[in-house]
């Protein structure tokens, strides 16, 4: 069994990765302050960014090519973000956003 992690909020963001996959990112509250958990579509959490704070947070991933799910209503027409629970699943690839192999711009908390 894998461990369960709570995330509150359902404000999905979504990029395509590949045909037929996406990696979803929720912005929550925690007790460290503002994290970013990413998602894959089975409701694995393969990786997490933590931030200042929420606007810090969607500016950075706006700028990694990652959009709002709500502001995007042909991809709702075809997509279904993933359900909870959410649990920690590794990507075959490690943290490939932590790490800043795949993202732009890490915060330097």
């Amino acid at each position: 069994m894998r461990d369960e992690i709570t995330i509150e909020s359902r404000d999905y963001w979504f990029k395509v990765v590949e045909m037929l996959q996406q990696n979803w990112a929720l912005i929550d509250e925690t007790e460290r302050g503002v994290t970013v958990f990413f998602v894959n579509d089975t409701g694995g959490v393969i990786d997490e960014i933590p931030f200042d704070s929420i606007d810090a947070a969607r500016a950075s991933l706006s700028e990694n090519g990652i959009q709002r799910f709500v502001d995007d209503p042909k991809a709702a027409s075809f997509l279904s973000p993933p359900n909870p629970p959410f649990t920690q699943q590794p990507h075959p690839n490690g943290t490939i956003y932590s790490s800043g192999r795949f993202w732009q711009g890490l915060p330097k908390l």
